[in-house]
């Protein structure tokens, strides 16, 4: 994403050099903007139209003993967070290559196995046809571990080319206790990416679940394949939950490129999996993309036989 701007920051400088913390920084903003127009094929849904847009307000600097300072705030019209606060996402990090980064989440953040458990799918049943009636509640979204407010993230050195390992820790809340997360992700192989990360989730006294994350994706030339596996256990049975998916893209050029994928939401006690398909067609000129998507879904909240489906048109704009 480009720099719509970069302030320098003379006074923030001069007063972390005074206090021997830092001797430098700047602060960058960034943005972007959508427009979707969708179609769904319920007919209480029917059309719609919707936006998005955020402002992203990032910080950086380096102690005088090389540490590597970052502060992130994110601007975004009609979230619950910032209808409160005045801001959505935001964090603060600090690290660097010899010893590693720790990051503590305000909000927004994902822990370490949760950061890994986007689907090779790209969240099809997230992005599109999850919160479509107020029966949303009852579909099942692929569940994670647990993460809040003031999650504590550490990324570790890299002790091996090519393998990013990170632990979290979600602090425990009135009743439960503290949750952790790991994390690891391997790319030292041309083309080649494995990840896997297990996490907790102990916010409730006496109810425990545990996630599981694997996937892999490997590219070879202009296609790439990808498959993923999302499993939850409960202690509660029937929230036990199992998400499996796959896809296959194809780079047509820098600017074109196709994509298919397919979810399973298995869920215990429910007798029919949601089934979900979709392709997708994008184009990116410089900081704007045009895209078109269509979503199936079969037996939608896990019911035989009831259907839904979307066609989405989407403008984008990165500055």
């Amino acid at each position: 994403m480009n720099n719509l701007k970069k302030i320098g920051l003379t006074a923030l400088a001069g007063s972390l050099v005074a206090t021997s913390v830092a001797y430098s920084g700047e602060l960058a903003v960034t943005g972007s903007a959508s427009m979707n127009f969708k179609n769904f094929s319920d007919s209480q849904l029917g059309k719609t139209v919707a936006m998005g847009n955020s402002v992203y307000l990032k910080g950086a600097g380096e102690t005088e003993g090389g540490l590597n300072v970052n502060v992130s705030y994110e601007l975004d019209q009609g979230t619950a967070n910032n209808s409160a606060n005045g801001f959505d996402n935001h964090f603060v990090s600090v690290g660097n290559d010899t010893l590693g980064t720790l990051t503590v989440h305000g909000h927004g953040g994902a822990n370490s196995a949760a950061a890994l458990d986007t689907t090779a799918a790209g969240d099809l049943w997230d992005n599109t046809l999850l919160n479509t009636d107020a029966a949303a509640t009852t579909r099942m979204a692929p569940i994670a571990s647990k993460s809040g407010d003031n999650l504590i993230v550490y990324a570790l050195p890299t002790l091996v080319d090519g393998l990013a390992v990170g632990v979290s820790l979600q602090a425990a809340q009135t009743t439960g206790s503290s949750s952790m997360a790991y994390g690891a992700t391997y790319t030292g192989v041309e083309g080649l990416s494995v990840s896997a990360g297990i996490g907790e989730s102990n916010d409730v006294k006496g109810v425990i679940g545990d996630q599981t994350i694997m996937k892999a994706s490997y590219s070879y030339g202009s296609f790439t394949v990808a498959a993923s596996k999302n499993e939850f256990d409960h202690t509660t049975a029937t929230i036990d939950q199992e998400v499996s998916s796959f896809s296959l893209a194809y780079t047509l050029s820098d600017q074109i490129s196709v994509s298919y994928g397919e979810e399973t939401i298995d869920r215990v006690g429910k007798g029919n999996d949601i089934e979900v398909a979709g392709i997708g067609i994008s184009y990116t000129s410089g900081g704007m993309s045009v895209s078109f998507n269509q979503t199936e879904a079969d037996n939608v909240n896990h019911t035989a036989g009831l259907d839904n489906s979307l066609w989405n048109i989407g403008l984008s704009f990165a500055f």
